[in-house]
């Protein structure tokens, strides 16, 4: 029942919206259902932690360690997103058009619904549904300022996904068909591992390298990732912490799931392709964190830059490379929700994206300044904060896995990507102040959304509590299985 009742507060917190246009009844809906779905998110992890597999619908709706991971990463970035939404969208979409809230918290509150739905459904099939339902939900909040480059961003987004998507049905499909011809019952992901051995070797792994280029498209990885940059820039500040720390994560979750499917074939190879993709997306990324311009981009391609980190490291093979992409996974999206809620609190002090009209903002806005720095530092990967330690055990993962060349390729590539970051963030955060004085002050519920989300990223740095610990290794454990 629990895990039933988790997507269906977002739609309660929809159904607030849609019949209450007046007033802060919708945000404070919305906030009430994100700390709800959390809580009931948090219980279901505790019980994956322990290797409790829950199930609320046998066949079609449960969740193991990987899954609750995945579940309580969306449900708390949404929290952070939800609470910043409070003070972000008077301040910067509908300062005085009550229309334009109420639009904007029903389409937040369904596109949360659909993100919760992906770790939870079983069938395959059923999750290449819940992702496209993603797209065609958040694709009205990519453009939901209706300006021309909001809209041409918003278009891109859903073609090239939808493009990627039609890619990775015929993989999926593909599966069915594998599944049939082995002699398997449940399309589910344990009917697929358990039926592995005896597909056919050539169709899974073509099914495989279909699925990670379709839904490649939707994580962004290159040279499907033109759509970020564009989406992210246009994209209200709350939504790109969606997007990025929650949307990436689960739809870079499917793709997780598949690998201990393709491994269990024998014949079927590959940590080539992750390891390709991975590094390749790397390294792209990293050479345009250091032309880009606009600061909303920085933190878009460090997105491309992380996820093909995780690949790398489910490349590698192993149980410490296991351990290490779901860390990253985590750290990940942690972190780059805490980035996107600084960059729309620097957006709403200085109205600009331009790297180059902002300096001195520490002294113009404290918090601001502070947390953009923060959040430059823990995504570049700076102890002592969480990314760091997630992206020291794949480099450990990879040495001890006689991957010398693969980990310095993407030792330099982290290395180069770290100092492009810390350039532009410390440009910005440091120096004279530009412009002019009288700046918006930051809202308090943008200052409340901040503290709370910068928690886990430092916090997850220092130490690493017993149940994160053994969520972690229950996830990594159905990867490397």
């Amino acid at each position: 029942m629990m895990l039933l009742l988790i997507p269906i507060l977002p739609l309660l917190a929809a159904l607030c919206a849609l019949l209450r246009p007046r007033g802060r009844i919708a945000a404070a809906g919305t906030i009430a259902a994100a700390v709800l779905a959390a809580a009931g998110a948090a219980r279901t992890a505790m019980l994956g932690a322990a290797g409790t597999t829950i199930v609320a619908v046998p066949g079609w709706i449960a969740c193991d360690g990987l899954s609750a991971l995945v579940l309580l990463l969306v449900a708390a970035v949404n929290v952070s997103a939800a609470i910043f939404s409070w003070g972000y969208v008077p301040a910067r979409l509908a300062p005085a058009d009550p229309a334009a809230e109420r639009r904007y918290y029903i389409n937040y509150n369904l596109f949360v619904s659909s993100l919760l739905l992906v770790p939870l459904v079983l069938e395959p099939a059923l999750v290449w549904i819940m992702i496209e339902l993603t797209t065609l939900l958040s694709v009205f909040l990519v453009g939901f300022d209706r300006t021309r480059g909001a809209l041409e961003a918003a278009w891109k987004y859903v073609v090239l996904t939808l493009m990627g998507a039609a890619i990775a049905l015929l993989g999926v499909l593909l599966m069915y068909w594998a599944l049939w011809t082995a002699g398997g019952r449940a399309f589910t992901w344990d009917g697929l591992v358990a039926a592995a051995p005896h597909m056919p070797a050539g169709v899974i792994q073509m099914a495989f390298l279909l699925v990670l280029v379709g839904f490649g498209a939707k994580i962004g990885l290159v040279p499907l990732h033109t759509w970020i940059p564009a989406a992210y820039s246009y994209a209200p500040s709350p939504i790109c912490a969606l997007l990025s720390g929650a949307e990436a994560t689960a739809v870079l979750y499917v793709v997780l799931r598949l690998v201990p499917v393709a491994v269990s074939v024998p014949a079927v190879h590959v940590s080539g392709a992750l390891l390709a993709f991975g590094l390749l997306s790397v390294a792209v990324a990293v050479f345009l964190i250091l032309q880009t311009s606009d600061y909303k981009r920085l933190f878009a391609y460090s997105t491309i830059e992380h996820m093909g980190i995780i690949l790398v490291a489910a490349g590698l093979g192993g149980a410490l490379a296991s351990y290490g992409a779901v860390a990253q996974l985590l750290t990940h999206s942690v972190t780059k929700a805490f980035c996107f809620l600084a960059v729309g609190s620097a957006v709403i002090v200085t109205n600009t994206r331009d790297t180059g009209s902002i300096r001195g903002l520490v002294r113009t806005s404290p918090v601001a300044g502070i947390a953009l720095l923060l959040g430059g530092l823990a995504i570049a990967g700076a102890p002592p904060f969480a990314v760091f330690l997630s992206e020291f055990a794949i480099f450990r993962a990879g040495v001890s896995e006689g991957h010398a060349v693969v980990v310095a390729l993407l030792a330099a590539c982290v290395i180069v990507g770290f100092v492009a970051i810390m350039v532009h963030v410390n440009r910005m955060v440091f120096g004279s102040p530009t412009g002019a004085s009288g700046r918006p002050r930051l809202p308090a519920a943008c200052v409340v959304a901040l503290a709370a989300a910068v928690v886990p990223v430092v916090a997850l740095g220092l130490y690493v509590p017993r149940p994160v610990f053994e969520l972690l290794s229950e996830a990594a454990r159905w990867i490397g299985r």
